[in-house]
């Protein structure tokens, strides 16, 4: 049996709205609309480690997501260019 869950790609956030959160140029990506959140609750509760550990949770998952997607994308140019990365 298995189960799947939806994917938790949140919305997308303007770069507007990113540049009014000061987020890094690095870290504007998909999982930005999550981030934005994580850095206010990490301020409001002074980094506390075991604080702010849902919106960890869902950025982290949203990051690893994303990666796996383009490993994914990855791996698909790969099989289309007959099956060698360049690398080896």
């Amino acid at each position: 049996m298995t189960i799947t869950t939806p994917s938790t790609t949140p919305t997308q956030l303007t770069s507007a709205e990113m540049s009014t959160a000061r987020l890094p140029l690095a870290y504007r990506d998909k999982c930005a609309a999550l981030l934005v959140p994580l850095n206010r609750c990490r301020y409001e509760e002074f980094y506390m480690p075991w604080k702010c550990q849902d919106e960890r949770h869902s950025y982290e998952k949203c990051q690893y997501e994303e990666f796996m997607r383009r490993v994914k994308k990855m791996e698909e140019l790969r099989v289309e260019k007959g099956g060698r990365s360049g690398l080896n």
